[in-house]
């Protein structure tokens, strides 16, 4: 696989483990009475897994992203002496003038 799809999943997985304590954290500390409405659910992991889901999609996402953005960039290198060419000089502005127009009048 190439590198950078690995370091894509790799930061995936990390935002999900993110997320799954998160979610984790939300229940327990009984966070608008999430834990209370869960208990009291016949299908208490429906729910639970759509919260889990969306909140790993969110912060996988925000995780790779942020990888991507902290990714290092080399400095470009530049040349010891500078070579070659004469840079032709393009016209002032003095040399420009404004094109006179004229237009109809309204009333």
């Amino acid at each position: 696989m190439p590198k950078l799809v690995i370091f894509l999943a790799k930061h995936a997985a990390l935002g999900f483990a993110i997320a799954a304590a998160f979610v984790g954290g939300l229940v327990a500390l009984d966070v608008g009475h999430l834990r209370t409405l869960l208990a009291g659910s016949n299908d208490a992991w429906l729910p639970a897994f759509v919260l889990t889901f969306a909140m790993g999609l969110t912060f996988s996402s925000v995780q790779m992203g942020v990888a991507v953005m902290l990714l290092a960039e080399e400095e470009p290198r530049q040349p010891a002496k500078p070579k070659g060419g004469r840079r032709a000089r393009a016209p002032g502005f003095a040399a420009l003038r404004p094109a006179p127009a004229r237009l109809p009048t309204r009333r």
